[in-house]
């Protein structure tokens, strides 16, 4: 006779995983360039997304020096269309899930 084997058993709770993912806000992420001015990036950012000069300034030298700059977060589809917005102006863009 056999003895019968012990089956390791892994239960992962889907609705605890994806309850978690659907939480985190989406991110719309620029890109840093080497075709659009700093002058320009800084207009795009007020004229999209209403921000200050001051404000739009700062994402924009965060684009300059860090590479890339988080400009605005929200649902999927919201992201999603600040990104063709983005694109539409020329500057390249995507969109990540908040970490």
């Amino acid at each position: 006779m056999t003895t019968p084997v012990e089956q390791e058993r892994t239960q992962v709770d889907p609705t605890t995983d994806e309850v978690g993912a659907e939480d985190r806000p989406w991110l719309t992420v620029v890109w840093n360039d080497p075709v659009n001015l700093m002058s320009y990036v800084t207009y795009v950012f007020q004229k999209l997304f209403g921000y200050s000069r001051e404000k739009a300034t700062k994402l924009m030298l965060d684009v300059h020096h860090k590479g890339r700059a988080i400009v605005s977060s929200g649902s999927k589809e919201k992201v999603e269309g600040d990104v063709a917005k983005l694109h539409a102006a020329g500057l390249w863009a995507t969109m990540q899930r908040d970490s």
